[in-house]
């Protein structure tokens, strides 16, 4: 089964078998309002943790997506290019931005449970 990490950029990542999925969190969606288009990373790209790899446009902003984790682009959800909205829809589901092959899978260590990201969220209103 998936296990599920939380950063305190609002990104999500579903890691199984080395392959993580990455996404923004509900709260996130909820502060940019409604998006309308979504950049992402090339298939091959390498990433850092921390590096900004993915753009998300709402009606009221601009924001980076950044990556939880180091290692490959090894899919981006193409189906956001023609429906963007699915970010709004299913953040933590249909909505995510692409997936990534770990380098390092320690570095999920640095990262919040689900519980734990909730109380972050709470302590941010």
């Amino acid at each position: 089964m998936a296990k599920l990490y939380f950063s305190e950029e609002h990104e999500w990542i579903s890691v199984e078998g080395g392959i993580g999925t990455v996404g923004i969190t509900e709260y996130a969606q909820e502060q940019l309002g409604d998006v309308v288009f979504v950049e992402l990373p090339e298939v091959g790209t390498a990433i850092e943790k921390g590096d900004d790899v993915a753009v998300v446009e709402s009606v009221k902003a601009a924001s980076e997506v950044y990556s939880p984790v180091s290692g490959e682009i090894v899919e981006i959800n193409e189906d956001l290019a023609d429906a963007p909205g699915q970010v709004n829809q299913s953040a933590e589901g249909d909505g995510w931005f692409f997936k990534i092959k770990l380098s390092d899978e320690s570095e999920l260590d640095d990262l919040m449970n689900r519980k734990d990201y909730d109380a972050f969220v709470e302590g941010l209103e």
